[in-house]
């Protein structure tokens, strides 16, 4: 089998890597300055962790391999103005929103939108950085350099937040994991719950969104999509064109991981659509230090990506997965006192997603 190459060496990449190895197929996690003689990219397959990246002497190398499965897709993507126009364009249902130019334009935007108005960069915000959340007068406070770089929501009041992981090969076959569940803290994904029955209606809604929008891009690979859930409909917050956060439980929780079925749809290999039987949780480990108590649990797998410990720095995760609800939340309960403060209510959330 061909080699990959990915474009990124952060714990996606790792966790690419780990997942070939039992294929026999080499990942090669390359980070972005990397001297393009150095990587093995002539004769691989090239894939990507992060939607956009700077010129490099290797990414300037990259963008004209013919192998580079999804290249022209990720700057399309990771600018929310034409992902937007994207979603409008296959009119899938999104929070209404508009380009944010000058600020002339607030006047009309409360009047439009509302009085509550999420505004994010077009280009390198996420994890709750390069976002505000503005009420009428708040938008006097945001720096001028911000008009016509971001994008202006309305805010919506939603029940809760879901994300659909899928992938689609080059014969256009479509597979997806259930719904997930997710709960954000600060704008940072704290805690996943998968169940592996979710509501019928909800789930097949949330993957005719996805296909649609895979097949539009005839697009190879994983593929995450961020949805509000707003009554019984699906509003799209995002879509990130590659493995995902909301994505790891299915290291423990599916018989085929997100990061084994994307390897296996860009390398043209088979891509049944993944077993999931058990519930399961992931908990997000943000600027926490490793805790090898952790690991007394029988429940809890252990992911740590072994980067530096700093503040809502993503350095690991853990996964608990179990068919029986009952031995999940024990579980969670007794690794409640072994996390602080911030992992307090996710904890409970997840009880109650759970019960």
């Amino acid at each position: 089998m061909k080699p990959v190459c990915v474009l990124g060496n952060g714990q996606l990449g790792r966790m690419l890597r780990q997942a070939g190895e039992p294929l026999g197929i080499a990942v090669y996690p390359v980070g972005l300055d990397a001297e393009p003689e150095a990587v093995p990219y002539q004769k691989s397959i090239i894939t990507a962790e992060i939607e956009r990246w700077p010129e490099t002497a290797l990414t300037n190398e990259l963008e004209h391999h013919a192998n580079f499965i999804n290249r022209d897709i990720f700057p399309l993507l990771a600018d929310r103005l034409p992902q937007k126009q994207l979603l409008d364009e296959l009119h899938l249902a999104t929070a209404p929103w508009q380009p944010l130019t000058s600020a002339e334009q607030w006047p009309e935007l409360f009047n439009q939108l509302g009085e509550f108005i999420i505004v994010k960069r077009r280009v390198g915000g996420y994890d709750g950085r390069g976002q505000w959340r503005i009420h009428p007068g708040d938008e006097q406070q945001l720096p001028a350099e911000i008009y016509g770089e971001c994008i202006v929501e309305q805010g919506i009041p939603f029940s809760g937040e879901v994300s659909l992981v899928g992938a689609r090969n080059r014969q256009g076959d479509c597979v997806f994991y259930p719904l997930t569940h997710n709960l954000h803290q600060d704008g940072i994904l704290r805690m996943s719950v998968a169940l592996p029955n979710p509501p019928e209606a909800l789930q097949q809604l949330a993957e005719d969104m996805l296909s649609k929008i895979l097949n539009k891009l005839n697009y190879i690979g994983v593929m995450a999509m961020e949805c509000f859930i707003v009554g019984d409909k699906l509003l799209i917050n995002e879509l990130a064109p590659r493995v995902h956060n909301s994505g790891h439980w299915t290291q423990n929780g599916a018989s085929i991981s997100q990061f084994e079925l994307h390897l296996r749809a860009i390398l043209d290999l088979p891509m049944p659509k993944p077993n999931v039987c058990q519930s399961a949780v992931m908990v997000n480990l943000i600027g926490t230090e490793i805790d090898i108590k952790w690991l007394s649990l029988p429940l809890v797998h252990l992911h740590w990506y072994e980067k530096e410990v700093c503040p809502a720095r993503k350095v690991g995760h853990l996964n608990l997965v179990h068919n029986n609800h009952q031995a999940l939340q024990k579980s969670l309960s007794t690794l409640s006192p072994l996390l602080d403060e911030a992992y307090q209510y996710p904890i409970k959330w997840a009880l109650e997603k759970l019960s």
